[in-house]
């Protein structure tokens, strides 16, 4: 049996814990969900009751107030199970807490972050929407001042979280007169207001159980105390905060993934017999293998780095998109070759590694895609190099004066 007085575990007894429950509960849930077609209710409470809501949330607000290592740590372990259910509390310990966290008031701190880490809120991240994907700060939805009120319209796509988030952090431009980034801010919204509606897609391809959605904002009225920091204009920054946190956890999660799908096709190729042996003794398949795992490990040093930085207090923004662009594209090599060694059980059938093959090829696109990963990289070296003569984020020990 877990224990579940959690608060009272150092970290080492606390990684121990969710990875059984990643081995115990979370893996054998996997197709019951799949069934469903959606998260077990009960699957939800248990990550609630373990605080995997909280793993980021300090612990004056009930959190677990775990570092930067320590999450990704963490991280590594719990998504060796499907990535789905990660994404039920992806949004609270990344992308919506760090935000209010830094830059939100006392008040909003106070009333949003102990409900987040009890797993009581779930909140969604509303930026993206039609018109406004990579280019973000393009969006074109709406925050006009009436009084002591915002109204807002527009509507926001691809939101994790949209159907079974308790409150959202919008994105709306308040001052249409300023283009791009100034003029956006960032508005907390409780999604059972008048005027909010929600949609799930008809298909999704790869994360079926946990589907992204859509958000309708139709004269949705706030208070002006909703908007994040009590400040307009400040969108940018709140953005930036959640989006970093998230990025380093999706690249751990393509760790994960890719070596939860490296231990089931090792079991899978050590077991079966081709051409008088097991197919893990023909060369071609250690090859794949052995690459493989290579990546792999090298996705994983490269995360934890960016973790270690992390925690000394700069956000190393660059490793972090490094590591974000690697382990997403080794995930889906490896979940590639994984399915080709797997044959016939890679595309018929029940297998786990198909499953999770088709849900890290969405990690390529989320937080930002590879393709603009690789842009905003290469525009930092060259504007680094120019500046200080060194690469961004370097090792380098760069001479002053």
């Amino acid at each position: 049996m877990i224990r579940t007085d959690i608060h009272d575990m150092d970290f080492p007894e606390y990684l121990a814990t969710i990875a059984a429950f990643t081995d115990d509960e979370l893996i054998p849930a996997e197709p019951e969900m799949v069934r469903e077609g959606e998260v077990p209710a009960r699957i939800l409470h248990r990550m609630a009751e373990l605080g995997l809501f909280g793993i980021s949330i300090p612990r004056e607000y009930g959190g677990l107030g775990w570092s930067m290592e320590q999450q990704v740590r963490l991280t590594l372990e719990f998504t060796r199970a499907s990535c789905v259910y990660r994404s039920r509390f992806s949004t609270v310990i990344g992308l919506c807490s760090q935000a209010i966290l830094d830059h939100g008031t006392d008040e909003q701190r106070a009333a949003m972050l102990p409900a987040m880490a009890a797993g009581e809120r779930v909140t969604a991240f509303a930026l993206t929407e039609p018109q406004a994907g990579s280019d973000a700060f393009s969006l074109q939805t709406t925050a006009e001042r009436d009084g002591d009120a915002y109204v807002l319209y527009g509507e926001k796509r691809f939101i994790t979280n949209a159907a079974w988030a308790d409150w959202f952090i919008v994105f709306a431009r308040t001052d249409p007169s300023v283009q791009g980034a100034p003029g956006v801010s960032a508005i907390l919204v409780d999604a059972h207001t008048d005027g909010v509606r929600t949609a799930l897609p008809d298909q999704m391809n790869g994360h079926a159980e946990g589907p992204v959605g859509e958000i309708y904002l139709d004269g949705v009225r706030v208070s002006t105390d909703a908007v994040i920091g009590g400040a307009e204009g400040q969108g940018l920054p709140v953005a930036l905060r959640g989006i970093n946190h998230a990025r380093l956890h999706v690249a751990a999660t393509c760790v994960g993934q890719a070596t939860r799908m490296l231990e089931e096709t090792v079991a899978y190729v050590s077991g079966r017999e081709q051409f008088g042996g097991p197919l893990a003794d023909l060369g071609a398949v250690q090859s794949d293998l052995g690459e493989s795992f290579a990546e792999v490990e090298a996705a994983r040093a490269l995360t934890l780095e960016c973790a270690r930085a992390f925690d000394t207090g700069a956000i190393p923004r660059h490793q972090i998109s490094a590591a974000k662009l690697f382990a997403s594209e080794t995930a889906s090599r490896v979940g590639d070759r994984c399915v080709q060694l797997l044959g016939g059980v890679g595309i018929v059938g029940d297998h786990p590694v198909p499953r999770m093959w088709r849900d890290v090829r969405a990690l390529r696109i989320y937080e930002g895609s590879s393709p603009v990963h690789r842009r905003n990289l290469a525009k930092a070296m060259v504007r680094s190099v120019h500046t200080d003569g060194a690469l961004p984020d370097t090792y380098r020990v760069i001479r002053g004066g």
